[in-house]
């Protein structure tokens, strides 16, 4: 990041992001789906791109889905799978997922909570057994859901502000 000779940050760059990732108020965890969860940490629009917690609290499938660019993800507590691989993705694990895979990312029922950090830059493209487009999610759906979520929390709509670059 570009410093000026006083050590400050540029005046067009945009401001830091730092917050304690697991936070303490529920509300800030946005519901996605029964029992699943986002918590945001950045989204950044002008590349379209989020990071975020997933936060899952059942087990099964949870979605058959692809991404057009890769996408980085860091287990912090439990563990997941895709039926299409045979490896596990436990608390440490580094998962980078290739552009363009079609996976269904399942919970195991002897999970109780599961929480993993992932960086996506493009969309999520959800998909029925078929193989057929069943929805989206990108970075202005997010910020969509999020200030829909906030907002009848009472954080207020512009809560999700802070995240957005």
């Amino acid at each position: 990041m570009y410093r000026d000779m006083q050590g400050t940050t540029h005046r067009l760059a945009p401001p830091e992001i730092a917050v304690t990732a697991i936070p303490d108020d529920e509300r800030v965890w946005v519901p996605q789906a029964p029992d699943v969860w986002f918590r945001p940490l950045m989204l950044n629009t002008l590349a379209g791109q989020w990071c975020n917690l997933l936060r899952v609290r059942k087990s099964g499938v949870l979605s058959r889905h692809l991404h057009p660019n890769p996408v980085h993800g860091f287990v912090l507590k439990g563990r997941w799978h895709y039926l299409e691989h045979d490896w596990v993705a436990s608390e440490g694990s580094y998962v980078f997922e290739p552009p363009g895979e079609i996976h269904t990312l399942t919970v195991p029922e002897d999970v109780p909570e599961m929480i993993t950090f992932f960086n996506i830059t493009g969309c999520m493209i959800y998909l029925d057994q078929e193989n057929r487009h069943a929805g989206y999610e990108d970075v202005f759906t997010k910020i969509d859901m999020c200030r829909a979520h906030y907002e009848k929390v009472g954080l207020g709509a512009d809560y999700i502000d802070q995240f957005i670059r």
